[in-house]
């Protein structure tokens, strides 16, 4: 039988209902940090997403950087972090479907993975990680960064009360580790999404497999999202050519996003069907790591040094302004007017021992990249 009989047989059974399997995350997953009274017509995972999406974390997204910072003040159709996020959800929702899984708990998870990325992407994330271990806070992660959001800083302080499995999945969606193969750590409690959290702030070596099989899919479709857009955004920018791409990820998963996409996408269910595991077929994992060695050779690890020395000056210039602006009560300050005074005492509980370094790194982390650029800029102007 061909790939692509294959995929219309899977295609038929999923029309008809017919897998021979459900392994579909169920009730246990659904538990929440605090118990709810009501009823409510949604399910318990569509309504996380429908808290992730009203939440302002999530509208501030689309200013936040993808990989190229900068680039959207003169080509607006430049990827973003809302871009990125819209693009995960829909591949796993795809996925989800095609292997009857949850879609709206892989819709939940992927619009709320990346809640908690600094502005300026990676290399904001670098430059207030940097910040934090200075003042002996440990290293700051995204993924960790999101569960806080969710969990303590969205909605005044109170957070969104998500449930374990939207928890579980955003904070272990590392799409960039390499993966051929993914299976679900079931049974894991809420002791090791701290034990994880711990291990990540002192730079243990850890790497947390998601609780269910829809948070595999979104770890999954967290690098077929970015790894085709890259390439597509770097040519646009005149980083590299389409012919610069090596000629056997070209042959086998095509050159162009769309194709990337659809061979990769075709791929995991192939491999994942009627499975409890979430793995592409073949040899396509091969492939991948290929255009992944070749994306962090021609494009990631090409980007501008002086680029990254310049955010990482602004960000502690502003940490520090910030830092004295909490020790000095300067109430003027945006990092009250714009971020403290709306958080209620559930947020300041929350904070380690009350620390000032901490409500600014969470401040920062919040921040859209023209937010930072005008606060840098604003504060440059009055020292002169």
């Amino acid at each position: 039988m061909t790939q692509s009989e294959k995929l219309q047989e899977i295609a038929k059974k999923v029309a008809a209902r017919q897998s021979s399997a459900d392994f579909a995350a169920d009730s246990l997953h659904t538990k929440r940090l605090k118990e709810e009274s009501g009823h409510s017509f949604r399910s318990p995972f569509a309504l996380d997403r429908d808290r992730i999406i009203y939440s302002g974390a999530y509208r501030r997204y689309q200013g936040k950087t993808q990989v190229f910072s900068f680039t959207n003040f003169f080509d607006e159709e430049m990827s973003n972090r809302s871009l990125h996020t819209t693009y995960v959800s829909q591949i796993a929702r795809t996925i989800a479907k095609m292997l009857n899984l949850d879609q709206e708990l892989v819709e939940a998870i992927a619009l709320g993975h990346d809640l908690g990325h600094a502005p300026f992407g990676h290399a904001g994330e670098k430059a207030l990680s940097k910040c934090s271990q200075n003042r002996g806070l440990g290293y700051f992660h995204h993924n960790v960064q999101s569960l806080r959001v969710v969990d303590k800083i969205a909605k005044k302080g109170q957070g969104l009360n998500l449930t374990f499995a939207v928890r579980d999945g955003i904070i272990s969606h590392d799409g960039e580790v390499h993966s051929e193969k993914i299976s679900p750590q079931k049974n894991k409690t809420e002791l090791d999404l701290q034990k994880y959290v711990q291990a990540k702030k002192s730079g243990e070596p850890s790497n947390m497999m998601p609780a269910t099989l829809e948070g595999c899919v979104v770890r999954m479709a967290d690098t077929i999202a970015y790894i085709g857009q890259d390439v597509e955004d770097a040519i646009r920018l005149g980083l590299i050519r389409r012919d610069d791409l090596p000629q056997e990820v070209k042959l086998h998963l095509g050159s162009t996003n769309s194709q990337i996409v659809d061979t990769l996408i075709k791929s995991v269910v192939l491999g994942s069907w009627e499975k409890d595991f979430i793995a592409f077929a073949g040899d396509t994992a091969d492939y991948l790591k290929i255009l992944k060695d070749f994306n962090y050779k021609n494009i990631y690890l090409r980007s501008d040094f002086d680029l990254q020395r310049k955010i990482n000056f602004g960000v502690n210039i502003l940490f520090e302004k910030y830092l004295d602006d909490l020790q000095n009560e300067k109430k003027e300050s945006r990092i009250f007017e714009h971020f403290l005074n709306s958080k209620g005492e559930n947020y300041l509980r929350s904070v380690e021992s009350k620390s000032d370094p901490r409500i600014v790194i969470d401040f920062i982390a919040t921040m859209t990249d023209r937010y930072f650029n005008q606060e840098l800029k604003n504060y440059l102007v009055l020292q002169d």
